[in-house]
């Protein structure tokens, strides 16, 4: 008897060893292959459309009060030359479009693809095919490739860590592209779920020079020189232990300004606040249940065993010192 409950103690705690210091880094891993999709709403936004008119070229206008639909899909680059089966890094590949409500036609549309650690999901380099691409032409690639040996999208790009900690995290901000501070803000709970409330905020930043149609900015000029100022607020429910977002709200200011207009003074040409719709929060929502409830397999259960392990060892090691007073 008292051999077993030795055996028993010292099984318990070599388990609870092996599932968290060697099945926990095997298995909390991002996927090769996502295969993700999140669609965000909005209504009253100001933004820049192409506009179709009898007998002349597309036109650039501003148009306010629409309701927008952005819908973004993540998937996997199996063929990405860092991707290995049982590897460390992985490649995916995000395709975001923005359309109007009203008639289905884009407002605008991106693809980039970025190499992730699968262990912090950060963005590593070298990454071979990364790139970003915004606008297309026919016949011509319009991809901006990154630099070798360098992330092109440095930082947290698609989740947080697996056991998201109550800290500053840096994000890359396709508007502003570079590293932004994601702060902790709070606890909060979404649809029951106990999750971690992050916050970016990106002050007005000039981030671009262009030339645009007079008419645009208000200028009774044929082209104009203008700068682009972007900003930002975006707040994001994270699900710590898997650290995937569960909720996703982002406000957006983007304006051209001339060389004599001050803040708030230019043309809003994106003015408006985007949130992820109640059937991807509820599909993210059940997708972090099931992926917390796995990973505790991992994290919690070891704390179990080694409790019950170190109680049946001392358990054993009574019954043995027993043993031998009575012989």
């Amino acid at each position: 008897m008292t051999l077993v409950v030795l055996g028993l103690g010292v099984f318990g705690i070599a388990t609870g060893l092996l599932l968290r210091f060697y099945a926990y880094p095997a298995l909390a891993k991002i996927p090769h292959d996502p295969k993700t999709s999140a669609v965000a709403q909005g209504s009253g936004i100001t933004a820049l459309v192409y506009v179709e008119k009898k007998g002349s070229p597309t036109q650039p206008e501003i148009q306010r009060n629409l309701n927008l639909t952005s819908s973004t899909y993540v998937s996997g680059d199996a063929r990405a030359p860092e991707v290995k089966a049982d590897g460390g890094v992985t490649s995916w590949i995000e395709a975001t479009r923005v359309t109007n409500d009203r008639d289905g036609k884009e407002i605008n549309a991106s693809v980039r693809e970025l190499c992730l650690d699968r262990f912090s999901a950060e963005a590593v380099a070298p990454c071979t095919n990364q790139y970003l691409q915004k606008t297309k032409e026919e016949g011509k690639d319009t991809r901006i490739p990154g630099t070798r040996g360098q992330a092109q999208f440095p930082g947290l790009n698609f989740k947080f860590p697996f056991q998201t900690e109550k800290r500053t995290y840096p994000w890359y901000d396709t508007g502003v592209n570079k590293q932004v501070d994601a702060k902790f803000d709070g606890e909060d709970e979404v649809d029951g779920l106990p999750v971690y409330r992050f916050k970016v905020s990106v002050p007005p930043t000039d981030v671009d020079g262009r030339e645009v149609p007079g008419s645009l900015v208000g200028k009774p000029d044929a082209s104009v020189s203008v700068r682009l100022h972007y900003q930002v607020d975006k707040t994001m429910w994270v699900e710590p232990d898997t650290g995937a977002l569960v909720k996703v709200r982002q406000s957006v200011k983007q304006e051209l300004r001339t060389s004599d207009q001050g803040a708030g003074r230019g043309t809003a040409v994106f003015d408006g606040t985007l949130e992820l719709n109640r059937k991807t929060v509820e599909n993210n929502v059940r997708a972090a249940e099931a992926n917390k409830s796995r990973l505790w397999l991992l994290t919690g259960l070891p704390v179990v065993l080694w409790i019950a392990g170190g109680v049946l060892l001392l358990a054993g090691i009574a019954l043995l010192l027993v043993g031998r007073r009575r012989a």
